[in-house]
């Protein structure tokens, strides 16, 4: 959409950018509320890097640990439950983020009474604020238009999250809607005259004109002139930009128009066509496109010279098109999982039948010795070493601040795993059984599979998401969660082991790679007796 921007984290080549040096916006998107599970990552990345000394020479992700992760959402969409569970998680782990609640009484046209008990988001999480012996949330409110109440505001809450890594929620209120949700939601429509005339007054412009004027901080005049500087040069802006993009497209108008008149000569319905996108003042590319493929269309049976240019012309758009707007489903750097080198497993004498959850617990040692940026976390990962014992004994001998246990809350252990991953960290994030896949699904979706594609290759998240679900036994169809997840996971690799040998090589050549992707275990091989590869750590698929 547009307005949604994102800073770019990683090189043309593929390697990461110094992220402490540059300011780091992750790629926004549409649906509501989303951003909340991956907010909860990017600060959790921050507690990794404070707590974890062998993280210390990771200094291009961050320095000490000082990061914040800001996030936004609109008091309506605090009704999703993703919110609730990203707000109680960030209670548990207790890190450095800040939220900011914008309240404008509304979710487009149903007022709060609708949304939210006492109409009031930060009322009802009082439960959630911390006190002097049980940590929590700390929350604050403010109005959206009381400029030196926000610097205040924003400024203890900043120190508050940072120097003692709590997460803070700063809930804005009275905030005004210039122009209503969108230009089919005039506001005028559902609210009253006295609530629009208050909006005007309470507009943040007015109130920060009125609030430099008695600070005498500018005059009437300055500001007069102020505003129509800004006005005319926003203005130019706007139009330049239009312009510089309407440009290209008429250049490339008038390429296909000559192309087309040609071809009219021959046959006269193309010259029809050719006419009608001559009188489009700014056709777009879409209106160009159609019309060279109607054109072909009526042609099909004609063949000629300048039939073929047309042709021609259209394939070359397509190929520039895709460029545009159809590439980077994955990050597709050097580094990417298609691009490891396979390694088969090794064998010796001495090599010992085992059961396959050993394996297991063998490659993730290794990884774990190898790897000082891989960290897991999942429901019964931690203490026990998850339900069928692949991280047994790990947390011991790894710390608790690489191996964790966390409560039952899906969708914020995917935001967990893609926001550590956004800060350069390699996260696995387990899905206790497949079949719990659909309570994070949208989180994946949503976010974590589109997430190269919306950024052009400009953000990347190397994150492994572990879970078991096939016993190896008749055909998965559309009943299986494998049916609607290979539909709605484009953008994330499938690993689909059908022993743990080969899942152990499955890992080893992801954690060599760059790329996000899911792994599902087999059920029914954990404790089936394989032979213990030599090169465990080494060997790849």
């Amino acid at each position: 959409m547009n307005s949604h921007y994102a800073t770019r984290s990683i090189n043309a080549d593929g390697t990461w950018k110094n992220l402490t040096e540059m300011m780091n916006s992750a790629s926004d998107l549409s649906p509501t509320a989303i951003q909340m599970a991956r907010v909860v990552g990017l600060a959790y990345a921050s507690k990794l890097y404070r707590e974890n000394p062998e993280l210390a020479d990771f200094s291009n992700f961050s320095i000490n640990g000082n990061e914040i992760a800001f996030g936004t959402i609109g008091n309506a969409s605090t009704s999703e439950g993703i919110f609730f569970e990203a707000i109680n998680a960030a209670g548990v782990l207790q890190i450095p983020m800040v939220i900011s609640v914008w309240d404008d009484e509304y979710g487009i046209s149903v007022p709060n009474k609708y949304q939210t008990t006492k109409e009031d988001i930060s009322e009802v999480l009082q439960g959630f604020q911390r006190t002097a012996d049980k940590p929590g949330i700390e929350i604050f409110k403010v109005k959206g238009w009381d400029y030196v109440a926000l610097c205040e505001t924003y400024e203890q809450a900043a120190a508050i999250s940072r120097n003692e890594h709590v997460p803070v929620l700063i809930h804005v209120t009275e905030v005004t809607q210039p122009l209503g949700h969108s230009t089919s939601g005039s506001h005028e429509r559902y609210k009253s005259e006295e609530r629009l005339a208050w909006e005007r007054e309470y507009d943040c412009l007015p109130q920060m004109r009125s609030w430099m004027l008695s600070s005498a901080i500018a005059t009437a005049e300055e500001l007069d002139e102020l505003e129509k500087e800004t006005k005319s040069y926003v203005k130019g802006e706007m139009k330049a930009a239009w312009r510089e993009f309407m440009n290209v497209a008429k250049k490339e108008k008038l390429e296909i128009l000559n192309l087309l008149e040609q071809l009219g000569q021959e046959l006269p319905e193309i010259a029809r066509q050719a006419l009608i996108l001559s009188s489009e003042i700014d056709p777009l590319r879409k209106e160009m496109i159609c019309t060279v493929r109607r054109c072909l269309r009526l042609a099909r049976h004609h063949q000629s010279n300048a039939k073929q240019r047309v042709k021609d012309w259209l394939d070359k758009h397509l190929e520039i098109n895709k460029e545009r707007y159809n590439t980077y489903l994955f990050t597709d750097t050097p580094f990417s999982p298609l691009h490891v080198k396979k390694v088969e497993a090794q064998y010796s004498e001495n090599s010992k039948m085992v059961d396959g959850r050993e394996i297991l617990n063998a490659c993730f040692d290794f990884n774990f010795a190898k790897y000082k940026e891989l960290v897991a976390f999942g429901e019964d990962l931690g203490k026990i070493g998850d339900v069928n014992q692949g991280f047994a004994g790990l947390q011991a001998k790894y710390g608790e601040i690489r191996i964790s246990d966390v409560g039952i809350r899906e969708m914020t252990i995917m935001g967990q795993g893609l926001g550590l991953s956004l800060r350069g960290l390699r996260p696995i994030a387990e899905i206790q059984y497949l079949d719990y896949i659909y309570f994070g699904i949208n989180v994946l979706t949503d976010d974590l599979a589109s997430l190269s594609y919306r950024t052009k290759g400009g953000q990347k998240t190397p994150m492994i998401i572990r879970t078991r679900g096939h016993r190896l036994e008749g055909i998965w169809h559309s009943g299986s969660p494998i049916g609607a997840i290979l539909g709605s996971l484009r953008g994330i690799h499938f690993c689909v082991p059908r022993n743990m040998t080969q899942a152990a090589g499955m890992y080893n050549t992801l954690l060599k790679g760059d790329e996000p992707a899911l792994v599902i275990e087999c059920l029914n091989g954990y404790r089936i007796k394989e032979k213990m590869p030599d090169n465990i750590g080494d060997f790849t698929v």
